[in-house]
């Protein structure tokens, strides 16, 4: 479903991504995982193009993202990205952030997005406030209703750039349980965190990148399970993070 090979980058003189090559197949669920600066943001952007590459190749269900000739808008209707600050149009309601791009994009009819943004809004608990808008809302609930726009595109993949970092500790359960319940739906899944306890519970796989390198690429057992076993760099971030 994706497929990295060899892909870097540079913002000036420093390389943001180095020689970085992964694959995603369909329903499998990869957490992100590392230092600040590393990288991390950066990789889960150039899978739609947020971010442009240097060099490399990057395929997402057969479509060459990094061919210039590539319909950007097509593609990114196809995958869906949640990001850390939620990114909802603060002036329009949480039904017309539903809608607008399944109407203006997909080409579906006021009626037919309704019915696919109201079945969404109360699959992530927040159908009764359908008629609020962002500011309205608790950032958990933002979140949830960003996951919802998300998933209105059909898309075939879920990106998620470290979607609980920017809310209250008692606002994470929520969010990670709409992600727990997407994976167990199959939803194919790229998510960049911190969450250890969710990576443990729901990631058939980690990545762990450091000065943007993926230095880790193998399963959630093995991560958490044999960390000596690990490069050096990922022992050291595991005895912090998971120390606390």
């Amino acid at each position: 479903m994706i497929r990295l090979n060899k892909v870097s980058k540079w913002y000036g003189s420093f390389q943001v991504l180095n020689d970085c090559s992964l694959s995603l197949k369909q329903g499998e669920v990869v957490v992100v995982c590392g230092p600040s600066g590393s990288g991390k943001s950066s990789l889960i952007k150039t899978i739609n193009a947020l971010e442009s590459i240097d060099s490399g190749t990057i395929f997402v269900d057969g479509i060459a993202v990094h061919d210039k000739a590539t319909n950007l808008p097509a593609l990114r209707a196809r995958v869906g990205m949640v990001f850390q600050h939620f990114e909802l149009f603060t002036h329009l309601s949480v039904l017309e952030n539903l809608t607008l791009a399944q109407i203006k994009v997909l080409g579906r009819s006021k009626e037919e997005a309704l019915k696919r943004a109201t079945a969404l809004l109360d699959r992530v608990g927040l159908l009764n406030q359908r008629d609020k808008f962002p500011a309205q809302l608790s950032g958990g609930q933002q979140q949830r209703v960003a996951i919802a726009r998300a998933l209105a595109m059909d898309p075939v993949v879920m990106l998620f750039d470290e979607p609980t970092s920017a809310l209250d500790p008692e606002m994470v359960g929520e969010v990670l349980e709409v992600m727990v319940q997407l994976a167990r739906e199959g939803m194919t899944m790229m998510c960049v965190t911190h969450e250890m306890g969710f990576a443990r519970r729901v990631a058939q796989r980690v990545l762990f990148m450091d000065a943007g390198r993926i230095v880790e690429d193998c399963s959630s057992a093995e991560f958490f399970g044999e960390s000596h076993l690990r490069a050096p760099r990922a022992q050291e971030f595991l005895s912090k993070i998971l120390a606390h």
